[in-house]
């Protein structure tokens, strides 16, 4: 009996890829994608639940250091509106640590979904922005994590010290979170800045050339997104979204020395200028007149040839 290895047959990803996936197929790849990371996340919602008080615990960290914000127990002086508050809070942070934690794994669902369709240069910018996009946010989520922490100093301080200020847990978590989350998204406008020159819509010496508007833009954001009137905040999220601007500047200049962009023909002539006309003609021999043209000659006549004779004996 002979044995023999079976074929492999192509994949759903492979059969993506090159188009032979009906509309059917597509949905039910959208399906078990879904599945597959819903059920990521549902396993990262458990251990988030697990992890929720050391979460909680760290993200108080900021209030629980200043003076006067600690009981005579030694815990942090927070209270709950509601019977409920508290365990609904436990349940939010399980599921944004879940998140965290099975982003891996729906992030790849999302990205075996979608590359198919994109080509293989495409994929590659996708993974290096990608990778990019992580460190950037944690960068943000850190500088937020130091900058809720003396803003709470001066906004307690200003307050006074007749006014006894106790906070709701669950509006101050809110307002942790909330910081975080838009310094992280803040960082990630050098990735957008990258992406118009990497696409060709905007060069690098266009964005050097737009750094005056971007600075006044860093700082007006820094000012509204900031939860405190305290200059420190505003400065340091505007100086380090200025910096992340410069530095993605210089990869944008990297980019077009590697594309030869800025060489092109018209490449240093302003708009109303008038581009230069190189006289590369080849010279061209004036002609007799009109009346010395030779004659035309006329064809010599084609013979035909002759017809054949029939005669009465070749008749059968």
């Amino acid at each position: 009996m002979a044995f023999g290895l079976r074929k492999r047959g192509p994949t759903s990803f492979e059969r993506a890829a090159d188009g032979s996936m009906t509309l059917v197929e597509h949905v039910r790849e959208l399906r078990n994608r879904l599945f597959k990371a819903s059920l990521a996340i549902l396993v990262g919602f458990g251990i988030g639940i697990w992890l929720a008080g050391p979460v909680r615990e760290l993200l108080s960290e900021p209030y629980c250091q200043l003076p006067g914000s600690l009981l005579a127990n030694g815990r942090c002086n927070f209270v709950q509106l509601g019977p409920a508050d508290l365990f609904l809070l436990n349940l939010k942070i399980g599921l944004w640590v879940g998140l965290i934690l099975a982003a891996p794994i729906w992030l790849y669902q999302l990205w075996a979904f979608i590359a198919p369709g994109l080509h293989r240069n495409e994929r590659r910018y996708a993974y290096a922005f990608t990778a990019l996009a992580a460190p950037l946010f944690a960068a943000g989520a850190v500088l937020a994590y130091f900058v809720a922490a003396k803003g709470l100093e001066f906004l307690l301080q200003v307050s006074g010290d007749d006014i006894n200020t106790t906070l709701d847990i669950t509006r101050y978590i809110s307002f942790i979170t909330n910081l975080i989350l838009m310094f992280g998204v803040a960082f990630e406008f050098p990735l957008i800045v990258l992406m118009l020159n990497f696409v060709g819509i905007a060069s690098a010496k266009r964005l050097l050339g737009w750094w005056r508007i971007a600075v006044f833009a860093f700082f007006a954001f820094a000012a509204v997104v900031t939860p405190t009137p305290d200059p420190f905040g505003m400065t340091a999220l505007a100086l380090c979204l200025c910096a992340l601007y410069f530095a993605a500047v210089g990869v944008a200049f990297l980019n077009d020395k590697r594309r030869g962009r800025g060489k092109e023909i018209y490449a240093g002539i302003d708009d109303d200028e008038i581009s230069p006309l190189e006289d590369d003609r080849d010279p061209v021999e004036a002609g007799g007149p009109v009346g010395s043209v030779a004659p035309v000659e006329a064809p010599e006549p084609v013979a035909r040839p002759r017809p054949i004779e029939q005669r009465y004996d070749d008749v059968t």
